[in-house]
């Protein structure tokens, strides 16, 4: 009997053995304080929150991503739902210093500096704080990329978006000219370049002029296709060369779709002057957005086999 007792107790130690430790966020009781923590942390950046919530719904055409940006992060987690669920999450307290940080940064940037963009870095640095400090380095393995991604859901300030924009309108203003002028004799039109202004003269009509500075600022563009080119590195491959390839391109892609979006503004001003103000240009940039996600789609296909790595090595 007692043999029998002594095999009964080794085959229940191994069944607990084998059992995989379960992170206590999928437990009831980490389920009930994950629930507090994010009802009190949406409390405390409410503010923010609100503000980009309309800025974004405001200028949609410019900041319209910014609402699918903590969806692709929720998914992110999600993936590796499995391997968090096998990791066993610890108070870690060295997360308290980024935790307070952005806390403080957060109220600095909303009394002395009042910077909407400083607010929203301080909020995903509390974020990136607090999941290090009640989880633990072992669950911020697989938490910071999703966390770190969130940074393109921020609206950047005035200040850096006219810093960038002023060479992107150059070089979209330029190189649609170039592709207006190759493309005239097909259409039946001249067109001259003055600055940042596109002057389109029909054959028979009169003189057209498409301002780039107003037809496409070029950041609407380039923060998307970061956030766009991102999404895809993240989803598509875990070698890191690869994700840094892609990103590199963003803007490369981004800068050769505000060419052509301009261009095909300019062409479609033929037909209809109006037709290059008002909505126009945000129904094109969002259109232009298909084939550029499938443009690093097969980028990332490429560069899966351009390198071929032996079997059981991983990235």
């Amino acid at each position: 009997m007692s043999g029998v007792q002594g095999k009964s107790v080794g085959i229940g130690s191994a069944v607990e053995a084998d059992a995989p430790a379960r992170c206590g966020l999928f437990s009831t009781t980490g389920l009930v304080i994950t629930g507090l923590l994010t009802a009190a942390f949406v409390g405390l950046f409410f503010r923010w929150f609100y503000t980009q919530g309309r800025f974004s719904a405001k200028f949609i055409e410019d900041w319209g991503h910014s609402f699918v940006i903590p969806g692709i992060s929720i998914y992110l987690l999600w993936r590796h739902r499995e391997a968090l669920a096998k990791v066993k999450g610890s108070v870690f307290w060295p997360g308290l210093a980024p935790f307070l940080l952005g806390i403080a940064t957060y109220f600095a940037g909303i009394v002395t500096i009042r910077n909407h963009m400083v607010q929203g870095f301080a909020m995903i640095l509390t974020l990136f704080g607090l999941v290090l400090l009640m989880l633990g380095p072992k669950v911020m393995r697989y938490a910071f990329m999703p966390i770190a991604f969130l940074v393109f859901g921020v609206t950047l300030s005035q200040m850096v978006m006219e810093k960038v924009t002023f060479q992107l309108k150059l070089i979209a203003s330029k190189g649609s000219y170039i592709m207006l002028d190759v493309l005239g004799p097909v259409f039946d039109y001249t067109v001259e370049l003055t600055g940042n202004t596109l002057h389109i003269f029909p054959k028979n009509g009169a003189e057209i002029p498409l301002n780039v500075a107003d037809a496409c600022s070029g950041m609407r563009m380039v923060i998307a296709f970061f956030a766009l080119a991102g999404a895809v590195a993240l989803l598509t491959t875990n070698r890191w060369w690869q994700r840094i390839a892609l990103m590199l391109l963003a803007g490369p892609v981004a800068v050769a779709m505000n060419v052509v979006r301009v261009a095909v503004l300019g062409l479609v001003s033929l037909v209809d002057p109006d037709l290059a103000s008002g909505d126009a240009h945000m129904v094109i940039g969002t259109i232009l957005l298909v084939p550029s996600l499938l443009f690093f789609l097969g980028l990332g296909w490429v560069l899966e086999r351009l390198i071929s790595e032996p079997a059981g090595v991983k990235a």
